[in-house]
């Protein structure tokens, strides 16, 4: 599962990144890396760019780049994970 197929609301935990070389660099100097929490927050009209909240901070991801995000639904210690959604 990537990060592209969550919905608005879900929460998971990054479980790797496939990305390689200076897009991967790039993508962990946002604060992406394996074992952070994550939450979509909501999708464009259009479907691109994705907005997902992490570290405390909201960030703006092109789909292309959320594909080379691998995620998990298990492990999330934060309020929401068990049900996979934030309402």
């Amino acid at each position: 599962m990537t990060l592209r197929d969550l919905k608005p609301g879900q929460f998971a935990r990054v479980k790797s990144i496939t990305a390689e070389g200076s897009f991967k660099r790039r993508i962990m100097d946002m604060g992406i890396t394996s074992g952070i929490e994550i939450q979509m927050v909501k999708v464009a009209p259009l479907g691109d760019p994705i907005e997902v909240t992490l570290r405390g901070y909201q960030l703006s991801l092109r789909k292309n780049e959320a594909e080379s995000i691998e995620i998990t639904t298990e492990g999330c210690s934060c309020s929401g994970c068990e049900s996979n959604s934030f309402n």
